[in-house]
């Protein structure tokens, strides 16, 4: 499955929970969705709070899948082309030093 594909899914989800509707208790706004992505980052982030090694891979990779999640949303909804981003962002960073 593709990164367009996954939005797609992504999309259907959030629809069949009622979230993109008007009245929904849960506006799925650029500014709340980029919040959510800093949220569930901070709960992969509590994987390693205490180690360098997850202690329950099954609850880190949800974790990662929830930011996956999140992340194709927002850049959907705010009208980024995630995959070209990516590319654009990766040639930028060969020629770059650190």
């Amino acid at each position: 499955m593709d990164l367009a594909q996954l939005t797609s899914e992504m999309h259907r989800f959030v629809e069949a929970k009622g979230w993109y509707a008007a009245e929904s208790p849960k506006p799925q706004s650029p500014r709340n969705l980029a919040a959510s992505l800093a949220i569930e980052s901070a709960e992969v982030l509590e994987h390693f709070q205490w180690g360098e090694t997850p202690g329950d891979k099954e609850h880190l990779a949800g974790e990662l899948a929830d930011v996956m999640l999140y992340l194709l949303q927002l850049a959907s909804v705010s009208g980024i082309d995630l995959e070209a981003a990516v590319l654009e962002k990766l040639r930028l960073n060969y020629g770059r030093s650190w």
